[in-house]
């Protein structure tokens, strides 16, 4: 191969690209990005960042005298991959012949209908989405977040703390059911009422008011939340649009088998937009996580400069952490399919908990609250018994 793209040039993208060079490969190396920003990390955007502890220049994941010897090509948006020209299109009217492409372009958070041109309401996904809500929040006032997720938790935590008054609104009966199951989603999300953070769940929002500002949630039940500042956390799309009739198999993303290798020889996917495919479920699965983003190049790379001649692994089971209101959330599996959660270690009032997650007797998932060591234990008895 005489040049490789990485088109996204976040986490999953960087990643990609030191994989290239840790196995060897020394051609043309071209990272694309849409954001004028170099790779820079995402996590503490809705934390230390978000709080003022962290300036921009600690974001950076470039590490001092890294040289990739890769172009860079930021600010601007890949708008096609023509499959005959083996060509990557650029919204500035360029483009960049390939022999092999990592497509690495992530997620957009989704926004909530009519709520554009209203100032006061944000999504967190960027640097720049950071930088103007943590600006609003330095002046205080009420906040209301939609979406009990980890984003909107970790969000409401941290404008707790900075000593805003704090509502969230969760359209599902309990927060993080999804990810964690319905019982330990119940007791992580009880964080919120235990520092007085008010937490309605099970309503929808039917829109927002005011003319100019944000002054008001509108809830399906007809209730009204204050509000002048407004966070939408109701998850985040793949951003694989510009890949329509290119060849490459869309489904909830990029569908990829589980190295990262998708329908078109030559090109592989990774981080938010990658669709793997987990042997363990016998169904493909998108991972939203740091990890992820971290970990799964190096398959896909290697899968990319053997041309496919290698024989995919099994990915190891996907780990994430939040940071709440003081309390490490850690969690290592897939809830989905368990049969059963029992608490190991600790006490559920305390928020001080290990608990385990089982089908048929053997270990899928572990969730860990302020319980790093024990967690890191069993995350390594899981990954050694779902290999």
């Amino acid at each position: 191969m005489r040049t490789v793209a990485v088109v996204g040039a976040s986490l999953a993208g960087l990643s990609a690209a030191r994989s290239l060079r840790k196995q060897g490969y020394d051609g043309r190396l071209v990272v694309i990005g849409d954001e004028l920003h170099r790779p820079y990390d995402r996590p503490p955007l809705s934390k230390e960042f978000l709080a003022g502890t962290l300036g921009e220049a600690d974001l950076a994941l470039e590490v001092q005298d890294e040289d990739l010897g890769a172009e860079w090509l930021l600010g601007t948006r890949a708008t096609g991959l023509d499959r005959a020209d083996r060509a990557v299109r650029l919204a500035d009217g360029r483009e960049v012949r390939v022999d092999g492409l990592v497509i690495a372009t992530g997620a957009a958070a989704r926004t909530l209908p009519g709520s554009d041109g209203l100032a006061g309401v944000h999504v967190l996904r960027t640097l720049d989405d950071a930088r103007a809500l943590r600006d609003e929040l330095a002046r205080g006032g009420r906040l209301v977040v939609i979406g009990g997720g980890f984003i909107g938790a970790e969000v409401a935590s941290t404008a707790y703390a900075l000593g805003l008054d704090v509502t969230v609104v969760e359209v599902a009966p309990t927060p993080l059911a999804g990810p964690l199951g319905a019982t330990m989603g119940g007791i992580v999300s009880g964080l919120h009422a235990d520092h007085g953070v008010r937490l309605l769940c099970g309503v929808g929002v039917k829109g927002l008011s005011g003319e100019r500002c944000v002054d008001a949630v509108l809830l399906e039940d007809g209730r009204s939340i204050p509000a002048d500042i407004v966070v939408v956390g109701v998850g985040a799309r793949p951003c694989v649009e510009w890949l329509e009739g290119s060849g490459v198999e869309l489904d909830n993303g990029v569908k990829c088998g589980a190295d990262g290798r998708t329908a078109l020889a030559g090109v592989v996917a990774v981080g938010d937009c990658a669709n793997w495919y987990d042997p363990r479920a016998g169904a493909h699965r998108r991972v939203e996580h740091w990890t992820g983003a971290r970990e799964r190049p190096d398959a896909a790379v290697a899968t990319l400069l053997a041309g496919g001649a290698v024989v995919p692994g099994v990915p190891r089971p996907p780990y994430f952490w939040s940071d709440q209101y003081g309390v490490r959330i850690q969690f290592a599996g897939h809830a989905a399919g368990a049969d059963s959660v029992t608490v190991e270690e600790g006490a559920v009032g305390d928020r001080n908990v290990l608990a385990v997650y089982r089908r048929a007797g053997d270990p899928v998932a572990v969730l860990g609250m302020n319980q790093p060591r024990l967690f890191t234990r069993w995350r390594k008895q899981l990954a050694a018994a779902t290999s």
